[in-house]
């Protein structure tokens, strides 16, 4: 029988296209995300099914950048009052203040739709807006130069061209990287090509010129840089979250994704007894009924044998993005239902520490693989109530001395270990002592 189950959910009732099965939690995710089709087709609102995939299908929070944009959106309208000053300073001397004047006029314009707009649909920015966003902004820095071109010294008689770097910086906290990044090197490129065509290279006006070039460009660079590592360790948080929320977990269970997958058989079920109870599929049920109904009780008794072999580690690694792709597990016994929770969170600790950020000079090798058994290995007895249950850590590609005081601290919390360095791989041997008969 295969491991994987026959997606009954996506055959459906007879005339129902058929789709394949989300294999993982994230294709699940954004399987359903932005949609409520599966609801809608016929269903009452208030159904169980339908309920879980609704609220499944609802995309994430901003994971608290909207915080960061707001610092970002205060210190722009602080260079930008700041540029305003500069230009009325030195207006007098320009020989065409009208254009850099108007280039401020539409670059405060477009500052206050932009917060219009931010605060009546949140905190989101469409592509097409950015895309608008990029053209005005595109526009003032054109104003702006072809105002202050015939004074020959970009350094000092640049204002509202520099403050279209600065309102790069709350846009890093709503639109993807590499898009602000091109934006960034797009304005660094005009200001070089305007200070080669404009401004005199000369020992003097070079400094300038640098710090000009530096004020543009930087800011916004270190605000991508800043919103990317946010969102990464917030990210990473949370999956950690998730992970230790197995510590407590039975011995035997079902993950998260099964409940996905319940819940979607739950769904197939009320399809059924509504085509039933409605008379659009009348009693004695068709052969296409019927055989939806069997598979649904088959996959209900696959859930529940699945249920009884995989334990809480190989939820807990497979569930998780950042220990799915870098630690290997394998233990056929199932001896990790056995740990006691302190010994759990050990484990997990220790795995955390040694993946690290899980980067690999080959993608699709893990990091972490980790045995557990054989039961009394190495000397090590078994009584009736206690077993010694060893495992086996080993680390490729981690140096030994990146382990700080935290991971040996939870492998001691584990049990007794042994640790050796051989071709580059670290490998740790922890003999961990359990209740033969487990209260979880």
């Amino acid at each position: 029988m295969s491991r994987l189950p026959e997606d009954t959910i996506s055959r459906g009732l007879p005339g129902e296209t058929a789709a394949a099965a989300p294999r993982t939690r994230r294709e699940a995710r954004e399987r359903y995300r932005g949609t409520e089709r599966r609801q809608a087709r016929g269903l009452p609102s208030t159904s169980t099914g339908a309920r879980s995939l609704r609220q499944a299908a609802k995309p994430g929070a901003s994971l608290g950048t909207g915080y960061l944009g707001l610092g970002a959106a205060v210190l722009a309208a602080i260079q930008a009052v700041a540029g305003i000053a500069l230009f009325l300073v030195h207006a007098p001397g320009l020989s065409n203040p009208w254009l850099p004047a108007a280039a401020w006029a539409l670059y405060l314009v477009a500052a206050v739709c932009v917060c219009l707009s931010l605060m009546t649909y949140g905190e989101r920015l469409t592509g097409t807006a950015f895309a608008l966003i990029c053209v005005v902004l595109a526009c003032v820095v054109t104003l702006d130069f072809v105002g202050i071109f015939p004074e020959h010294d970009l350094a000092r008689t640049a204002s509202a061209s520099v403050a279209a770097g600065f309102a790069l910086l709350p846009i890093a906290s709503l639109r993807p990287a590499k898009e602000v990044g091109t934006a960034i090197v797009v304005l660094g490129a005009a200001f070089v090509a305007m200070a080669v065509t404009s401004t005199p290279i000369t020992p003097d006006t070079m400094p300038g010129l640098v710090s000009m070039l530096a004020i543009v460009v930087v800011p916004p660079s270190i605000a991508l840089f800043v919103v990317h590592r946010f969102r990464q360790l917030v990210q990473r948080e949370l999956d950690r979250v998730l992970v230790q929320s197995n510590v407590q977990a039975p011995q035997f269970a079902v993950g998260m994704l099964a409940s996905d997958e319940l819940a979607r058989l739950d769904l197939a079920a009320e399809k059924l007894l509504d085509a039933v109870a409605n008379g659009s599929d009348p009693l004695p049920l068709s052969d296409a009924s019927a055989s939806v109904a069997a598979s649904l009780a088959t996959e209900l008794r696959l859930h529940l044998i699945e249920g009884r072999r995989e334990t809480w580690l190989y939820h807990a690694i497979t569930e998780s993005d950042h220990l799915g792709r870098s630690v290997s597990v394998a233990d056929p016994q199932g001896l990790a239902g056995h740990l006691t929770p302190a010994q759990r969170d050990g484990l997990l600790q220790a795995l955390w520490q040694m993946v690290g950020d899980g980067r690999t000079s080959q993608p699709g090798v893990p990091v972490v693989s980790v045995t557990l058994g054989p039961i009394g290995s190495d000397g090590h007895p078994v009584s009736d109530e206690r077993m010694d249950v060893p495992i086996v850590f080993e680390s490729r590609g981690v140096p030994r001395r990146r382990l700080g005081p935290t991971a040996w601290s939870a492998l001691q919390r584990i049990g007794p270990y042994t640790d050796s360095v051989r071709d580059g791989v670290l490998t740790v041997v922890a003999h961990c002592v359990v209740d033969r008969h487990p209260s979880m």
